[in-house]
């Protein structure tokens, strides 16, 4: 799997100073918790779920959550796992045929995402990977909801037996969405419990997803397409404490993922639109800009900005369309690149402060060390723009990839 893989080799060329590096469902987790990007979510029922799959591996989906929770009726359940493990199946055959093809006696998962699956119980996990059996080695592992510290150690455990008795690697992405971490007066505990059992299961917590929609919830709260998850302050105050709990870059933290982007279609508007003509123009993609506009997506693109600056990356996705947005905006800008470069070249270990070669900000080496090392991460994964491309020309080049 590649980044922006899905556009042709010429035009990638012609975009990245550096290129999206290959990574596979056996890269080392520190490289998978960044390459997630936008993880798409889908219904565990979908009659064509493996066409589904292979599908959105040509849009660039490098991620996806196969749902047995919230996405489906309470009734669906048993029909659902039925499904994966028929779906399951297709692709592992599919595989074989490809790799059998090409001469290999051990065919590998190729180029399909990432994929997991959401449960809601923790003996799903045994039963599901026993009912995959060798078609487990797709699977890279299991999104546990409503995880606080009571409820995750049952399917923290399930996950160790089913990694034991299937000898593959399975990852645990915990969804803190529950009452306790919102509410005042248990967020502090709460936070303490989930960071202490997750510290004792820290090889197999992948990342951290944010349920934001669940926060919302517990309030009677919606936010519009106008407004990003940082303008229902309650929200955003649980998220800078999941980030200061769990987000820390001292060794100590993990990965945590944006939160879902509910909108996709066209609706009235309240506010105008945040989205600066200025970039678009540069670019003559002024079309491009007004069909963002026109299916809600500048709030997205404004959230996803968000995200960053408040220590999240990538995004939980339930739209295609909004997959490429997210993995635009990953890719490092040259100016960032060469600042992080600058930081952390050997000769200033000792510390100092550096004029950009931007010549336009100061780089302060040991407070900004920790971001410079983040940044060549998510470079390594979702390459480097070239000095002239933005957002505006990813998005271009891959929706017309």
């Amino acid at each position: 799997m590649r980044h922006f893989g899905h556009i042709p080799s010429a035009s990638r060329a012609g975009l990245f100073h550096c290129e999206p590096a290959v990574f596979t469902a056996d890269s080392p987790a520190r490289t998978l918790a960044v390459a997630l990007g936008a993880t798409l979510y889908s219904p565990a029922t979908r009659p064509r779920l493996a066409e589904d799959i292979r599908k959105q591996v040509a849009r660039g989906v490098a991620s996806m959550v196969l749902c047995l929770e919230d996405s489906i009726g309470d009734g669906e359940v048993e029909a659902g796992e039925e499904n994966l493990v028929r779906q399951f199946a297709a692709l592992a055959d599919e595989e074989d045929s490809r790799g059998l093809a090409a001469g290999e006696d051990a065919p590998a998962p190729g180029d399909l995402p990432l994929l997991f699956i959401r449960v809601r119980r923790p003996h799903q996990i045994t039963d599901l990977v026993a009912r995959l059996g060798e078609t487990v080695r797709l699977l890279s592992g299991f999104v546990l909801p409503k995880f606080t510290e009571a409820r995750g150690q049952a399917f923290l455990e399930a996950l160790t037996e089913a990694e034991r008795a299937s000898g593959r690697r399975l990852f645990a992405m915990p969804v803190l969405e529950s009452p306790e971490l919102l509410h005042l007066e248990t967020r502090a505990e709460t936070l303490a419990g989930i960071a202490a059992l997750t510290e004792k299961y820290r090889e197999r917590v992948l990342a951290l997803r944010l349920g934001v929609t669940d926060f919302c919830s517990a309030y009677g709260l919606r936010r519009s397409p106008d407004m990003t998850a940082y303008d229902v302050k309650i929200v955003a105050h649980v998220i800078a404490d999941v980030v200061n709990v769990l987000g820390r870059a001292d060794g100590t933290g993990f990965t945590i993922t944006g939160p879902v982007w509910e909108y996709f279609r066209p609706g009235e508007r309240m506010f105008k639109p945040q989205l600066r003509r200025s970039p678009f123009l540069e670019g003559r993609a002024e079309d491009l800009r007004t069909a963002l506009i026109e299916h809600a997506m500048d709030g997205l693109l404004r959230e996803i900005e968000l995200d960053r600056a408040n220590g999240l990356l990538g995004k939980t996705c339930i739209h295609p369309t909004h997959v490429l947005p997210v993995h635009a905006l990953s890719v490092v800008s040259h100016e960032e690149w060469s600042d992080a470069q600058d930081i952390l070249r050997p000769e200033q270990c000792g510390g100092g402060v550096l004029r950009s070669a931007y010549t336009n900000k100061m780089n302060e080496v040991k407070p900004h060390r920790a971001w410079a090392e983040r940044t060549l991460l998510r470079a390594e994964v979702f390459g480097v723009a070239k000095e002239d491309v933005g957002f505006v020309e990813l998005l271009t080049a891959g929706l017309a990839g």
